[in-house]
């Protein structure tokens, strides 16, 4: 399977400042409406592949992950077939 990344995985490259003034930069209204619309998508994603490996008999296989990744990349996903 292939991973996107995304931008929690990396870390700042600016040093941080422990001062008694320093900024907390906080993400703004669309940040932070992208980042709940993802984590909604990603958490779905999760659950349907749940149900769809339990049907299959539990067991992640190469050709089941091969289908599970056929599924997602289409859009063909359909998590009762």
């Amino acid at each position: 399977m292939t991973y996107a990344a995304h931008h929690r995985d990396f870390v700042p490259y600016f040093p941080t400042f422990t001062g008694g003034n320093a900024v907390t930069n906080k993400a703004g209204v669309l940040r932070r409406i992208f980042d709940a619309i993802f984590e909604s998508r990603q958490k779905q994603a999760d659950r349907d592949i749940a149900r769809f490996l339990a049907r299959s008999g539990g067991r992640l296989t190469d050709d089941i992950e091969r289908e599970i990744t056929q599924r997602l990349l289409t859009g063909n996903w359909n998590p009762r077939q």
